[in-house]
């Protein structure tokens, strides 16, 4: 369970947000410039926890500045204790990014080796960065288009991250990111 509690809180700094409630939320209206238009939880047609994307926008450190991620916890009977799950976030220039959630950090300067495999057939190797003090890990640009496409129509993935003598291993179901997807690119740019 504390994983659903985590990624919300990794989103927040990850997203550039500074002071978040301690209670997991985080806030849609910041202030009165700043508002959420998408729904904070996109459920599918499942009542299992593993269903629900997350939905979230954060004030950036700029004026009028604003993230939108989604999120996933990761099925925590396929994963290792550190793995949190994988967020879809806004970034600029009209780019989406797509993070791997941890809960025990690698050094902020890693570059981890990044093995995704897709339910159904094809895994992938990719050479990945850290983001947010490295809680989490950042793919490379090329991620994103499988989030936009292929991703949408896999039930699940297993991924693994592999930095120096260390390995976190995790799987993540993926119904509901069409439409949890869709909600995210309609929030991108406001």
């Amino acid at each position: 369970m504390s994983g659903i509690l985590l990624i919300p809180l990794l989103a927040g700094s990850l997203l550039g947000a500074a002071d978040r409630p301690l209670d997991g939320t985080i806030p849609c209206a910041e202030s009165a410039r700043s508002t959420c238009h998408g729904p904070a939880v996109v459920e599918v047609a499942s009542s299992a926890s593993s269903s629900v994307w997350k939905f979230s926008r954060t004030q950036g450190t700029k004026d009028g500045e604003s993230f939108a991620a989604i999120m996933k916890t990761a099925d925590t009977s396929q994963s290792d204790p550190d793995f949190a799950g994988l967020i879809v976030r806004c970034a600029p220039k009209g780019k989406v990014n797509v993070l791997v959630a941890l809960i025990r950090p690698f050094p902020p300067r890693s570059h981890p080796k990044v093995t995704i495999a897709a339910a159904g057939g094809g895994t992938l190797t990719f050479d990945a960065s850290m983001a947010a003090a490295g809680a989490a890990v950042l793919l490379p640009d090329e991620v994103s288009a499988f989030a936009a496409g292929k991703w949408q129509t896999t039930p699940s993935l297993s991924v693994v991250v592999k930095e120096s003598d260390s390995e976190i291993k995790g799987a993540v179901a993926l119904n509901g990111l069409r439409e949890a997807y869709h909600s995210l690119l309609a929030n991108c740019s406001q």
